[in-house]
């Protein structure tokens, strides 16, 4: 009879098992086994905020496998990570074990451990306890507060503002602090100033470097010089002057270490120092968490990194001093060991910092044992918790000031030598943003300055007068944006690196040159928010929900009366929003934006005067797929640009810079050619239209281009070429089918029959040949299985792999193969029953009422768990729309206690196909 242990990850589940044995049967959960479905009512408010939960086909696998363990079983320990989430997962595989009657006579215990050693682990067996009720709760708060702002908040969002994806609790407050450094920016007017400099020699001709401070008699500002004229007044002055040394300063300053690292400092010092993005560095923490190999066994390397706290063990303190003396020397050693605490808002302290779970592993020995990245990585954990116990450095500053006879005209040169290296012999900390012009702090350590003694003589050799511009403030880096959200006490360290990526899989910032950019997207989301919903994007509002939901944990506040109070407020301003409509909208945003969109023309012209027509005004205009510029004379005048400033246009814009490009004449036609950009993207249109035989009005042919054209060199015949798509390539050698190509709502495409293709970024679909399309068929033909006849109407069903696996085919209608039958297996009887199952359901595919209705809860969905799922792949996983498609057992809940209440399979699976 053994005890179960359950951990979250295979790899974990395998190192422990080696250091408990026999006695014990380690199984993983692989992250979280149930959530909140991807459905409107999971949350319900009117019923105190009970919650339903259900399990997703993993989920269910791994409970029973652990509930089969169990059987027979003394003792359960649930062994989950040390924090809210792994107090939470423990939660829900406890409940769903308990649901299927696996607990009786068992003993349930609850331990934890910071790091994956031997030692660790058993000394956690030896002291178990029991769940955390108030810590669970916090959870419960969380998970409702951010599922309700993404199924509430977002749906809004989409009705009332086209294109937009998707609103949550803290992504929108980390977008706002974006968007506004880059409105700082814009409105950033530089300033000249002025600086002069001389270079002495002192009596013993020895150079140095002083830079002027008093001229007239009066100390300059920064901004006394303000041009030319005035700088080379000033050096006149430096040059005519005899300077001698009038004081000479010193002190000895100590420079203290940094504490070891918390999860927010090593994803800011891993982003300055090796480039890592937040996700990256987390990922590569995980793996050097759960163990790697060296030399057949399994080691963790460092403590678990999802941590505010900066304290560390006694004994790993001890251990770091004794190894710091050894290769260091006593000098190196403070009196006593340091001990550190966080200063960051709303830190919980309740786990130890980021260290290397043994010091004597130096990052030299196990470096052949890692990756390069897990090794860079490693050594910086190293590095950064070692000098944290190290003594401070000591750096003599001195300070000289030159001086005429009258004392009227000032100079002081300033110099740092370090007297004592202390932790900067091992680790010096990176910083953000730097003034421009400042010197990096290695290089104030050692600029160094002659010996001098008051009243010495000093010779000038030269004098310069420099001219600098004051700068805007610096675009936010991951390092930086991370650093201030933890300042202002939004979200938390362990969700940070979740946020940053889902704003860019939003389309709302991008990367460049590792600075967040806001992009057009984003500005508008941020702009509708803070206009309609400010205090819910407001960085005071979301840290004091952080505080209450701190107290939670705490056990100082009752979850259900946090969220009731925020609710009443949430809901009445989601209701407010009831009657406002699209037009007001865009008023709003367009008179927020227009500053941005329509900036002032350097010839001081109308930046709002339409380009084509002449007399009509630019605005914001809203279409299905999102934003855009358009004509105030629409539809006369039908003149649209993208939604960006003029000047960052897409590629291809300037050759519109017109509204409309002419290419040529159609030789049969004789209609014109154009090139005009619409609010899907650019196109080549045929003429103006006309009216047909009853005198109701035609529309003209037109055609999208396809990606990788450029705009700006289209010429008529590859016009003309788009506009008599779809061509015919060429017929099967084998078949003898006909083979087409054209560009449809995805890109280009070959087609034979009922098969599609798309086509590679590589090919062309106005000269990809019969070879090519054959082989491209050939690929999508191995994905699809024709059945036969339908036995009602004779039209053939298919089996085809799709995105989230196999499904039927027939008229129009889908249903997803269950996961116990292959592609290969299904027959046309099964197939068929299928179909029929899946009509009763759903209306059939395409229809679009039903798609619309399905689309915004499965991106609520997901932005309900961006914010709330940290945690490993695993987790990710359990937030997948496909989930719902799987057998779920729903369990309704407020609190630790639960019911259960089961969801139909298929009804489940129809709704995440919708």
């Amino acid at each position: 009879m053994t005890d179960v242990v359950v951990v979250e990850s295979p790899a974990k589940a395998k190192t422990i098992n080696k250091y408990l044995g026999q006695d014990f049967t380690v199984l993983a959960s692989f992250g979280h086994v149930r959530d909140l479905p991807a459905k409107d009512g999971s949350v319900r408010p009117d019923e105190d905020f009970a919650m339903d939960w259900s399990a997703e086909d993993r989920g269910e696998r791994q409970v029973a496998a652990i509930a089969k363990a169990v059987k027979g079983a003394r003792n359960l320990y649930l062994a989950t990570d040390p924090d809210r989430e792994g107090e939470a997962i423990s939660w829900h595989v406890q409940e769903m074990l308990r649901e299927k009657g696996a607990l009786r006579g068992v003993q349930v215990h609850r331990i934890t451990f910071n790091e994956i050693t031997k030692r660790a682990v058993q000394h956690a067996l030896a002291h178990p306890r029991d769940l955390d009720t108030p810590l669970i709760e916090a959870y419960l708060a969380r998970r409702a507060l951010d599922y309700l702002v993404g199924f509430t908040l977002s749906p809004v969002l989409w009705r009332k503002l086209p294109g937009s994806r998707s609103a949550g609790r803290v992504q929108s407050v980390a977008l706002r602090l974006i968007c506004e450094r880059e409105a700082e920016i814009e409105v950033f007017k530089a300033r000249e100033y002025w600086t002069v400099e001389g270079r002495f020699l002192t009596a013993s001709s020895a150079p140095f470097t002083a830079r002027l401070t008093h001229l007239d008699g009066r100390k300059l500002e920064q901004f006394d010089l303000p041009d030319e004229a005035r700088a080379l007044r000033a050096k006149a002055a430096v040059e005519a002057g005899s300077f001698s040394v009038a004081s000479v300063e010193k002190r000895r300053v100590r420079r203290n270490p940094p504490p070891p690292f918390t999860t927010s400092t090593l994803q800011q010092e891993a982003s300055r120092k090796l480039g890592f993005g937040a996700q990256q560095t987390m990922r590569q923490a995980q793996q050097l968490y759960e163990g790697v190999d060296i030399q057949g066994e399994t080691v963790g390397l460092i403590t678990y990194m999802r941590t505010d706290g900066v304290q560390m063990a006694r004994e790993a303190m001890f251990a770091i001093r004794d190894h710091v003396k050894e290769s260091f020397g006593p000098d190196y050693i403070p009196a006593a060991p340091r001990e550190y605490s966080s200063k960051a808002k709303n830190a919980q302290e309740a786990h130890e910092a980021i260290r290397p779970t043994d010091v004597r592993r130096t990052p030299e020995q196990v470096a052949r044992f890692l990756t390069p990245e897990q090794r860079r990585l490693y050594e910086l954990v190293w590095k950064r918790a070692v000098a944290s116990q190290m003594q401070s450095a000591e750096l003599d500053q001195t300070a000289v000031d030159l001086a005429e006879p009258s004392g009227q005209t000032r100079l002081r040169a300033t110099g740092s030598v370090i007297a004592f290296d202390g932790f900067l012999k091992l680790y010096r900390e990176d910083v953000d943003d730097a003034p421009a012009g400042a010197t990096s702090g290695e290089e104030d350590d050692t600029r160094t300055l002659p010996p001098m003694r008051e009243k010495d003589p000093t010779r000038l050799t030269a004098a310069n007068a420099d001219q600098h511009f004051t700068q805007p403030p610096p675009r936010y880096s991951e390092a930086s944006l991370v650093k201030k959200m933890e300042e202002l006490g939004i979200g938390r360290p362990s969700t940070y690196a979740s946020i940053l990526q889902t704003l860019q899989d939003r389309d709302y910032v991008k990367i460049d040159k590792r600075r967040f950019v806001p992009e057009d997207r984003g500005r508008l989301v941020t702009a509708f928010l803070v206009n309609f919903f400010e205090r819910y994007v407001d960085s005071n509002f979301t840290a004091s929900m952080e505080e209450k939901l701190d107290d939670i944990s705490g056990g100082r506040a009752d979850w259900r009366a946090v969220m009731r109070a925020f609710w009443e407020d949430f809901n009445a301003a989601i209701g407010a929003t009831k009657d406002l409509t699209i037009s007001a909208v865009i008023d709003a945003l367009d008179e927020e934006l227009g500053p941005h969109f329509f900036p002032q023309p350097a010839d001081g012209g109308d930046p709002r005067a339409c380009p084509a027509c002449g007399n009509g005004r630019l605005g914001l205009r809203l279409g299905r797929n999102g934003a855009f510029i358009g004509c105030s004379n629409y539809p006369e005048c039908r003149h649209t640009r993208p939604l960006s400033v003029p000047g960052n246009e897409p590629e291809g814009e300037a050759a519109l810079a017109g509204g409309i490009k002419e290419l040529g004449t159609d030789p049969v036609s004789g209609a014109p050619v154009t090139l005009r950009r619409g609010p899907y993207g650019l196109y080549v249109q045929l003429g103006e239209g006309g009216t047909d035989a009853k005198g109701k009005p035609t529309k003209p042919k037109r055609a999208s281009l396809a990606r990788g054209m450029d705009p700006d060199s289209l010429d008529l015949d590859r016009a003309l070429a788009l506009l008599a798509l779809p061509r015919i390539v060429g017929l099967h050698p084998e078949t003898g089918e006909e083979i087409s190509a054209a560009i449809g709502r995805f890109g280009p495409y070959v087609k034979m029959g009922s098969i599609y293709k798309s086509l590679d970024k590589d090919d062309d679909v106005l000269t990809v040949g019969i070879n090519r399309a054959v082989a491209l068929l050939a690929d999508a033909k191995a994905k699809v299985r024709s059945m036969g006849a339908h036995p009602k109407d004779g039209e053939p069903v298919e089996i085809k792999r799709g995105r989230f696996g196999p499904f039927a085919q027939h008229a129009g209608m889908v249903a997803s193969l269950p996961r116990n039958l292959t592609m290969e297996e299904i027959t046309l009887d099964q197939a068929v029953a299928l179909l029929a199952e899946k009509g009763k359901k759903l209306p059939p595919l395409g229809a679009k009422k039903g798609a619309k209705k399905a689309a915004p809860k499965k991106a609520a969905a997901e932005e309900a768990t961006a914010e709330a799922k940290p945690k490993a792949p695993a987790k990710k996983a359990a937030a997948k729309p496909k989930a719902a498609a799987a057998k779920a057992g729903t369990t309704k809940t407020g609190t630790a206690k639960a019911s259960t209440a089961k969801a139909p399979a298929k009804k489940a699976a129809a709704k995440a196909k919708a």
